[in-house]
């Protein structure tokens, strides 16, 4: 193996440890923010006035869905039950029973 070679190689294995541990520290936050709706007694978040921040410290809801949810919410006007969130694209029965217990109107 050439010296170019060997430098590549190691360049490389960098950046996907760099990235491994990047996607660690994703997975780690949100089951912290997560554990902090727990600890803070802020048991139950507004589906209704909730920041995207807010609803990123749901269990199983990233940056993009939480946005999708803002945006159904002010393109038709609120959610009339907490239920009606599964009307948002990616929001199935199961992601449904694992946020309820954290939903409020």
């Amino acid at each position: 193996m050439s010296n170019k070679e060997t430098i590549c190689l190691c360049i490389l294995i960098f950046i996907l440890i760099v990235i491994n541990v990047f996607g660690y520290t994703q997975s780690r936050t949100n089951t912290k923010s997560y554990a902090i709706i727990i600890e803070e007694g802020t048991r139950q978040i507004s589906i209704n006035e909730a920041t995207v921040e807010e609803l990123e410290m749901l269990p199983g809801i990233g940056p993009s869905l939480a946005q999708r949810i803002v945006e159904y919410r002010c393109q038709n006007g609120g959610f009339e039950s907490t239920e009606d969130i599964k009307k948002v694209k990616g929001i199935g029965d199961k992601l449904f029973e694992r946020i309820k217990p954290f939903l409020k109107k």
